[in-house]
């Protein structure tokens, strides 16, 4: 076994399917900076907030107020640098950080394809995905066609996972044999030309989309890893990911998922890519040399990268199950929910409103959300208990602060889960104030009343 992954370790490979990984991710994200900020979104979801709903652990991240401008810009031109291959290694960690910091300021813009992009850049640290076509290989003047395999083979461990662990969490019974949420959201596609007001409204339809949808998300790795499959499962990519972006408004999403799986293909396609590539850059590389000297890359730290990688790659596959550890309904608590690649899975709505008591006098008064959250973070808060526990401590302590003596706080909920009637949520005689968030179990959730099975 050791001298079987001693050979695995040492074997090498083309390195010209990271150089074309390296380029689609840095210009995918580039122009997702750019979109973000076209749309205004900067402004609306980090700057014009008062309150930010923070991660547990990563309270000291903070909104940068108008800076934020100048974060987003340091974080698309780390990916332009990346792109380009240019000072790499620097420019991964920078955009790895900035990123990562963004999407830490406010949990209420969590979506798993934002986590997958941090944990994707992190493993891109320890990757020489500058190795070959970089200006980096012009300013060393020298450049490698051979790196070891096993970098390549981590990307596409990861999005191995991303797609299996996708698939796992869609064996329940709400998705296999209820089509839910897809049953409530494909009915509002009403408007597509063609098969709006016909396929989207079909009960079967909704059922085989639900079906499929798991099966491709189980399925699709193995296609993918398979040569004589191979072609037939970047067919499957595109149409899913092209078909989903109709349907549902998820950003990049679907494009970075379709060039992230190129890096499947022999080196003789990402071969003509970099041609194509370099006929485009024809008039700009009259005056360039060439790099010098061709050579086999090898890592210097290789004890201590791997190592790194081992125990990061555990914990992707180890940390999804942790909801094992809570006894209640996963959907309804959504403890151990978030960063374990469950993708639209729930339709859930809420209604939350807080009182805010005096312990001593009994008076009391009721808030007015949205004189402290925006529209969206009242979405978001109304049916997410950690966002709700978060929430009435701001309104204890902001209360506190304004000569409220004897400051309790109490929620009223009702939640709606995947076309189920709504159900009181909260605990209503339970002082939130006094509660602390921790990974212990949320005792004030009241119990669901159903029974959803599986993963």
């Amino acid at each position: 076994m050791a001298q079987m992954l001693k050979t695995y370790l040492n074997k090498t490979t083309n390195a010209v399917p990271l150089a074309v990984f390296r380029i689609g991710f840095g210009v995918l994200m580039c122009f997702s900076i750019i979109r973000f900020w076209y749309h205004g979104w900067i402004e609306k979801l980090y700057i014009a907030p008062n309150f930010h709903f923070k991660y547990y652990g990563f309270e000291w991240v903070k909104s940068l107020g108008d800076y934020n401008y100048l974060l987003f810009f340091f974080c698309g031109i780390a990916a332009l640098f990346v792109a380009f291959g240019l000072k790499y290694r620097l420019a991964i960690i920078a955009f790895f950080l900035t990123f990562t910091y963004i999407e830490l300021i406010d949990k209420t813009t969590y979506l798993n394809h934002y986590y997958f992009i941090s944990v994707l850049s992190f493993v891109m640290i320890f990757l020489p995905a500058n190795a070959k076509f970089s200006v980096d290989n012009l300013l060393r003047e020298k450049s490698y066609n051979q790196i070891p395999n096993w970098t390549i083979d981590s990307i596409k461990l990861l999005l191995g996972i991303v797609y299996f662990y996708a698939g796992l969490a869609k064996l329940n019974s709400d998705w296999l044999f209820k089509a839910m949420p897809l049953k409530i959201w494909l009915p509002s596609k009403y408007d597509l030309p063609f098969i709006g007001n016909d396929l989207m409204q079909q009960d079967w339809f909704h059922y085989a989309m639900s079906w499929s949808g798991m099966l491709y998300d189980l399925t699709i790795p193995f296609l993918l890893l398979y040569k004589r499959t191979r072609t037939f499962a970047f067919v499957l990519v595109v149409i899913f990911h092209v078909f989903t972006r109709v349907l549902f408004s998820i950003g990049m999403f679907p494009y970075i998922m379709i060039i992230a799986t190129l890096i499947f293909f022999d080196a003789s396609v990402h071969d003509k890519i970099i041609a194509n590539i370099k006929r485009v850059l024809k008039p700009f590389r009259k005056h360039i040399k060439s790099p010098i000297t061709v050579e086999t890359y090898s890592f210097s730290s290789r004890n201590i990268l791997l190592p790194i990688l081992a125990v990061f790659f555990i914990i992707q596959l180890v940390f999804p199950f942790r909801y094992a550890f809570y006894k209640n309904e996963l959907f309804w608590t959504e403890e151990g929910y978030r960063l374990s690649w469950r993708v639209m899975l729930m339709e859930k709505a809420g209604l939350t409103t807080f009182k805010i008591a005096n312990s001593k006098t009994g008076q009391y008064f009721y808030v007015q959300n949205s004189d402290f959250l925006t529209a969206f973070q009242e979405k978001q808060m109304s049916f997410q208990p950690d966002f709700i526990l978060e929430y009435a401590h701001f309104l204890g302590d902001h209360f506190k602060a304004q000569g409220h003596e004897n400051v309790q706080v109490f929620a009223d909920s009702y939640v709606a889960l995947n076309g189920r009637l709504s159900q009181k949520y909260i605990d209503p005689t339970v002082d939130l104030y006094k509660e602390k968030e921790s990974f212990k179990p949320k005792h004030w959730i009241l119990p669901f009343k159903d029974d959803i099975k599986g993963f």
